[in-house]
Protein backbone atom coordinates (compact mmCIF):
# COMPACT_ATOMS: atom_id res chain seq x y z
CA UNK A 1 0.00 0.00 0.00
CA UNK A 2 2.69 2.20 1.22
CA UNK A 3 4.20 1.55 -2.13
CA UNK A 4 1.29 2.42 -4.24
CA UNK A 5 1.11 5.96 -2.63
CA UNK A 6 4.88 6.61 -3.24
CA UNK A 7 4.13 5.62 -6.94
CA UNK A 8 0.82 7.58 -7.39
CA UNK A 9 2.36 10.75 -5.43
CA UNK A 10 5.47 10.77 -8.29
CA UNK A 11 3.29 10.51 -10.77
CA UNK A 12 1.30 13.80 -9.67
CA UNK A 13 4.50 15.66 -8.89
CA UNK A 14 5.48 14.53 -12.93
CA UNK A 15 2.32 15.56 -14.22
CA UNK A 16 2.45 18.85 -12.19
CA UNK A 17 5.91 19.54 -13.36
CA UNK A 18 5.19 18.57 -17.29
CA UNK A 19 1.27 21.16 -16.76
CA UNK A 20 3.64 23.80 -15.48
CA UNK A 21 6.05 23.43 -18.12
CA UNK A 22 3.52 23.72 -20.99
CA UNK A 23 1.40 26.46 -19.40
CA UNK A 24 4.94 28.74 -19.29
CA UNK A 25 5.90 27.79 -22.86
CA UNK A 26 2.69 28.54 -24.17
CA UNK A 27 2.85 31.69 -22.16
CA UNK A 28 6.56 32.40 -23.45
CA UNK A 29 5.31 31.89 -27.55
CA UNK A 30 2.47 34.01 -26.66
CA UNK A 31 4.55 36.98 -25.52
CA UNK A 32 6.55 36.81 -28.33
CA UNK A 33 6.42 39.66 -30.79
CA UNK A 34 4.06 41.28 -28.01
CA UNK A 35 3.26 45.36 -28.63
CA UNK A 36 4.97 46.14 -25.24
CA UNK A 37 8.79 45.05 -26.47
CA UNK A 38 9.00 43.01 -23.62
CA UNK A 39 10.02 39.44 -22.85
CA UNK A 40 8.56 39.11 -19.73
CA UNK A 41 4.81 39.95 -19.21
CA UNK A 42 2.46 40.08 -16.60
CA UNK A 43 -0.38 36.98 -17.06
CA UNK A 44 -3.24 39.86 -17.29
CA UNK A 45 -1.39 41.26 -20.09
CA UNK A 46 -0.91 38.31 -21.39
CA UNK A 47 -4.42 36.97 -21.57
CA UNK A 48 -5.38 40.29 -23.05
CA UNK A 49 -2.84 39.95 -26.19
CA UNK A 50 -5.36 38.71 -28.85
CA UNK A 51 -8.29 40.91 -27.41
CA UNK A 52 -9.07 43.08 -30.54
CA UNK A 53 -10.20 45.74 -27.57
CA UNK A 54 -6.57 46.18 -26.08
CA UNK A 55 -4.98 46.90 -29.56
CA UNK A 56 -3.18 49.84 -30.51
CA UNK A 57 -0.95 50.04 -27.87
CA UNK A 58 1.34 52.62 -26.83
CA UNK A 59 4.83 52.66 -25.77
CA UNK A 60 6.00 55.12 -22.89
CA UNK A 61 8.56 56.47 -25.31
CA UNK A 62 6.26 56.47 -28.30
CA UNK A 63 4.16 58.59 -26.01
CA UNK A 64 6.06 61.05 -24.76
CA UNK A 65 7.37 61.90 -28.22
CA UNK A 66 4.00 61.79 -29.79
CA UNK A 67 2.45 64.23 -27.48
CA UNK A 68 6.08 66.68 -27.09
CA UNK A 69 5.46 67.17 -31.12
CA UNK A 70 2.09 68.80 -30.16
CA UNK A 71 0.27 66.49 -32.12
CA UNK A 72 -3.69 65.72 -30.71
CA UNK A 73 -3.24 62.78 -28.76
CA UNK A 74 -5.76 60.82 -26.82
CA UNK A 75 -4.60 57.76 -24.36
CA UNK A 76 -6.65 55.51 -22.10
CA UNK A 77 -4.36 54.73 -19.15
CA UNK A 78 -5.42 51.04 -18.29
CA UNK A 79 -4.27 47.92 -16.17
CA UNK A 80 -5.51 44.56 -17.24
CA UNK A 81 -5.85 43.42 -13.53
CA UNK A 82 -8.61 46.55 -12.71
CA UNK A 83 -12.11 45.28 -12.59
CA UNK A 84 -13.56 48.65 -13.49
CA UNK A 85 -11.26 48.88 -16.59
CA UNK A 86 -12.34 45.55 -17.83
CA UNK A 87 -15.84 47.20 -17.48
CA UNK A 88 -14.94 50.31 -19.01
CA UNK A 89 -12.73 49.18 -22.00
CA UNK A 90 -15.59 46.81 -23.71
CA UNK A 91 -18.24 50.32 -23.84
CA UNK A 92 -15.26 52.74 -24.62
CA UNK A 93 -13.25 51.04 -27.71
CA UNK A 94 -16.49 50.66 -30.02
CA UNK A 95 -17.36 54.30 -29.04
CA UNK A 96 -13.84 55.30 -30.51
CA UNK A 97 -13.96 53.29 -33.82
CA UNK A 98 -17.38 54.59 -34.56
CA UNK A 99 -16.27 58.06 -34.28
CA UNK A 100 -12.46 57.22 -35.91
CA UNK A 101 -10.90 58.75 -32.84
CA UNK A 102 -7.13 57.23 -32.66
CA UNK A 103 -7.56 56.35 -29.28
CA UNK A 104 -3.84 55.25 -27.61
CA UNK A 105 -3.98 52.58 -24.78
CA UNK A 106 -1.03 52.56 -22.15
CA UNK A 107 -1.06 49.38 -19.93
CA UNK A 108 0.00 50.79 -16.48
CA UNK A 109 0.72 46.86 -15.04
CA UNK A 110 3.73 46.99 -17.59
CA UNK A 111 5.43 50.26 -17.22
CA UNK A 112 4.49 51.05 -13.52
CA UNK A 113 6.82 54.17 -13.60
CA UNK A 114 4.14 55.83 -16.35
CA UNK A 115 1.28 56.61 -12.89
CA UNK A 116 3.42 59.34 -11.76
CA UNK A 117 4.74 60.60 -15.16
CA UNK A 118 1.33 61.39 -16.80
CA UNK A 119 -0.61 62.07 -12.97
CA UNK A 120 -2.39 59.09 -13.14
CA UNK A 121 -4.17 58.47 -9.47
CA UNK A 122 -6.66 55.47 -10.89
CA UNK A 123 -7.77 53.35 -13.27
CA UNK A 124 -9.14 53.65 -16.06
CA UNK A 125 -8.38 57.30 -16.80
CA UNK A 126 -8.69 58.99 -20.05
CA UNK A 127 -6.76 61.64 -21.00
CA UNK A 128 -6.74 64.34 -24.26
CA UNK A 129 -3.17 66.22 -25.24
CA UNK A 130 -3.43 69.38 -27.32
CA UNK A 131 -0.12 71.20 -28.03
CA UNK A 132 1.96 69.18 -25.94
CA UNK A 133 -0.39 70.26 -23.10
CA UNK A 134 -3.41 68.16 -21.22
CA UNK A 135 -6.48 69.55 -22.42
CA UNK A 136 -9.53 66.97 -20.48
CA UNK A 137 -9.62 64.23 -18.35
CA UNK A 138 -11.73 61.56 -17.20
CA UNK A 139 -11.08 59.17 -14.54
CA UNK A 140 -12.89 56.24 -13.65
CA UNK A 141 -15.25 54.42 -15.30
CA UNK A 142 -18.00 56.15 -17.19
CA UNK A 143 -21.19 55.81 -18.93
CA UNK A 144 -21.30 55.39 -23.00
CA UNK A 145 -22.99 59.09 -23.30
CA UNK A 146 -20.26 60.47 -20.84
CA UNK A 147 -17.99 59.63 -23.07
CA UNK A 148 -19.17 60.42 -26.62
CA UNK A 149 -19.82 64.19 -24.93
CA UNK A 150 -16.20 63.88 -24.10
CA UNK A 151 -15.27 62.98 -27.26
CA UNK A 152 -17.34 65.76 -28.92
CA UNK A 153 -16.13 68.56 -26.90
CA UNK A 154 -12.36 67.50 -26.48
CA UNK A 155 -11.19 65.71 -29.37
CA UNK A 156 -13.24 66.34 -32.36
CA UNK A 157 -14.07 70.05 -31.70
Amino acid sequence: MKKNMIIFGTILVALLVVLAFVVNYQNSQKAEGNPYGKSNLEQATIEQLDDPNYQNQILPDELEKQINSGEPTTVYFYSPECIHCQRTTPVLVPIVQEMGIDMKKLNLLEFSNQWQEYGVQSTPTLVHYENGEEVARIVGSQDEATFKEFFQQEVLK
